[in-house]
């Protein structure tokens, strides 16, 4: 039977970071044995591998050659048969799945849940080496103030998403200088199966908010009928 318990610690981390983007280079097979486990029934196959059942999905792992996660194919294995099996929540309420995207140039945070306390899964963009080789007036540009690349930064974003009912946009800045509103558009031209999930979007001043008071302002929007 697969465990109805919200994910917490060690089990949490370890759920996030095969989602992260960029990719980790540092996830353990030990970990994400551990992970389902937790999750799913779990079959050991007589060359040592596992043999993984949940929400009737099945995922057959073969005997790791190495302590991390190493291949890209690998990686992708997992990420999929966790979509397919079900999105996990990670505190109370998130079955509901109204969920919330805050959203900048340096990352994406997405809540699956709104519940005080909860947790982000973040995603960051992917900039090549060659984009400040090439930029004009690279020598200008410094990291973490860099655009990113809308296709290679959304694209993980919007696929995260696709466990939720309901979807809630926060970010700052209007227009060219709103990653909200930029992946907003994006979604309308290349995803627009999430795009008629997005509810509402909100500028906020996250200088000045703390996680607890931006969640705050989410459940705030969900209460309000028609929005903020």
């Amino acid at each position: 039977m697969k465990s109805t318990a919200p994910l917490t610690g060690s089990h949490l981390r370890t759920y996030h970071t095969i989602f992260q983007h960029p990719a980790s280079h540092t996830l353990a097979w030990l970990d994400v044995h551990a992970l389902f486990r937790h999750l799913g029934e779990v079959e050991v196959s007589p060359d040592a591998g596992l043999k993984v059942t949940r929400n009737g999905e099945v995922l057959i792992l073969h005997a790791p050659r190495t302590k991390e996660v190493s291949t890209t194919d690998e990686l992708l294995s997992l990420r999929h048969f966790l979509t397919r099996s079900g999105v996990i929540g990670d505190e109370k309420g998130a079955g509901e799945g109204d969920w919330l995207v805050v959203i900048d140039h340096r990352e994406a945070r997405i809540y699956r849940s709104l519940a005080p306390g909860s947790s982000a899964q973040q995603i960051r963009p992917h900039v090549s080496e060659d984009y400040f080789r090439h930029a004009p007036n690279s020598a200008q540009i410094s990291r973490g103030k860099e655009k990113p690349d809308p296709n290679s930064f959304f694209e993980p974003v919007a696929a995260a998403l696709s466990g939720a009912k309901q979807i809630l946009l926060f970010g700052s800045g209007t227009g060219t200088s709103s990653e909200m509103d930029q992946f907003a558009g994006w979604l309308k031209q290349r995803r627009p199966e999430v795009a008629k999930r997005v509810i509402g979007t909100l500028v906020i001043d996250e200088t000045h908010l703390s996680e607890a008071q931006v969640l705050a302002k989410a459940r705030e929007f969900y209460a309000t009928p028609g929005g903020a």
